[in-house]
């Protein structure tokens, strides 16, 4: 899933706030399709890992309780404009992906 995710970082006051939103169907395993009857399979995101320079400053291990194409906004402290901050995510058929991105 290639470019599934947009994030935007940004400090100020020595806070900085990541906000990104990433593509997945998120689907939970017990919603049937409309025109077969069977359920559509699990396909969910299980962990999300954001690292400052290489030093992870968010984990988040999530199941299929969270909604299609989620949205995920947190602040840390302890970093300066122009660090990078990478954003990455794996689902539970080992699909992955991250994105980097400069802090503003």
């Amino acid at each position: 899933m290639a470019n599934s995710i947009k994030i935007r970082a940004s400090e100020k006051g020595g806070e900085t706030t990541v906000k990104a939103l990433i593509s997945h169907p998120m689907e939970t395993g017990a919603r049937k399709n409309s025109k077969t009857g069977k359920l559509i399979p699990a396909h969910f995101i299980e962990e999300v890992v954001c690292k400052h320079n290489g030093t992870t400053v968010l984990t988040a291990e999530w199941s299929g309780g969270v909604s299609k194409n989620p949205y995920i906004s947190f602040k840390f402290t302890g970093a300066a404009k122009g660090d990078e901050i990478t954003l990455s995510w794996t689902d539970n058929k080992g699909e992955s992906d991250s994105k980097a991105a400069k802090i503003k």
